[in-house]
């Protein structure tokens, strides 16, 4: 994987590059950011990069032996550890096929996503003590290749407190050549003697720019719908994928959201009533998906009441509607809107009935909008 294969990042990109281009390499960096923002493809472009022997100005060669291993995830100094079920196997290397096909088929994924790849019961991953034993054992051989070894502990806020306390040493004094790469997307669930041994690495949101050159060029999207998806996303990669794979057939949520306020504002009952009956048909993760972008809508509408109408970032289509419906919310209802819309998600994530629930939500929205 080349940094070239990560969405966005420019400046990250530069920082790293120039840190192995002038020989100032910490043997511990902390990636740090949500897993869709591409925090382990940003991590395996970047040991990439190190061990490339025919290294480029802005990228790895991806040519060279060495790029040809990491390419398949081969390559003899170039180590995982990451969060196994531990009734299944309490170290890594006994996923690491699942590994492999996980990435190359898509680096951007969550821990649900792989909890669901390693297990049908999908119990909690963990990486356990055990982990820790077979770290130290990998990085105390030499290198196969004479260069750097590096360990990439992925969703590194999932070691136990054994296992951390565990690696302080090796992380402290690593042997000689050897790079830790931890990725995080919660620094809380990190011993602080494990941070403060690490250079942080932000990683923040995708940009939009980048984000909507990519779903074109990816998916063929038109300029629309690469708006409208780069906007809901929030700079998140696995989110926008969710929303692509979305069932095109169901309708677009800008649609279902017009469909919901429209309704709701006519106070016209049967429109209502068909509205939540068409809702409760569609899939949960779709029915999820919708109450998120409702929250997305009616924070851009407050952004363009009260705030700077230039950081309203919607599609030509959603900008449309929200410059006569944005009125309609403020600060007499958005609370409530809000608490309405989390209160919903929470029920229909425990199996609540989605017509009840959309039902519901119907008439709330009639009161709210209609509010003084």
């Amino acid at each position: 994987m080349q940094f070239k294969d990560v969405i966005g990042h420019q400046n990250i990109k530069e920082k790293l590059i120039h840190g192995v281009q002038k020989n100032k390499v910490s043997h511990a960096q902390l990636f740090l950011g949500d897993a869709g923002y591409g925090t382990l493809g940003l991590s395996v472009a970047y040991a990439q990069y190190v061990l490339c022997l025919e290294k480029k100005e802005n990228d790895s060669c991806g040519t060279c032996s060495s790029c040809l291993k990491i390419n398949e995830l081969q390559h003899p100094d170039l180590h995982f550890s990451f969060p196994t079920v531990q009734a299944d196997s309490p170290v890594s290397d006994s996923f690491l096929e699942n590994w492999r096909e996980q990435i190359k088929k898509n680096s951007y994924f969550t821990l649900f996503d792989w909890t669901q790849v390693i297990d049908i019961k999908e119990r909690q991953p963990i990486i356990s003590v055990k982990e820790s034993a077979e770290i130290q054992r990998k990085l105390s051989l030499k290198s196969y290749e004479g260069g750097y070894k590096i360990m990439i502990i992925w969703m590194a806020d999932q070691m136990n407190s054994q296992c951390s306390n565990k690696i302080l040493k090796i992380l402290e004094e690593p042997p000689n050549k050897t790079i830790f790469i931890l990725v995080s997307q919660d620094s809380e669930n990190l011993l602080d003697t494990i941070k403060s041994r690490c250079q942080m690495v932000n990683i923040g949101r995708v940009n939009n720019v980048d984000m909507q050159l990519h779903l074109k060029n990816k998916f063929g999207l038109n300029q629309e719908q690469s708006e409208s998806i780069a906007s809901f996303s929030e700079g998140n990669i696995i989110k926008a994928l969710e929303l692509i794979n979305m069932d095109e057939q169901e309708g677009s949520l800008c649609d279902n959201f017009i469909g919901l306020m429209r309704s709701s504002y006519k106070k016209n009952v049967l429109e209502m009533m068909n509205w939540a009956e068409d809702m409760a048909q569609v899939g949960k993760e779709r029915q999820k998906m919708f109450l998120i972008y409702c929250s997305h809508m009616l924070r851009q509408c407050i952004i363009k009441n009260y705030g700077n109408a230039e950081n309203v970032k919607l599609s030509e289509s959603e900008l449309s509607f929200l410059k006569k419906f944005s009125p309609f919310i403020n600060g007499n209802n958005i609370r409530e809107f809000m608490k309405s819309i989390d209160d919903a998600y929470y029920q229909l994530d425990r199996n609540a009935n989605p017509k009840i629930l959309f039902t519901l939500m119907c008439f709330q929205s009639m009161r709210f909008l209609h509010k003084a």
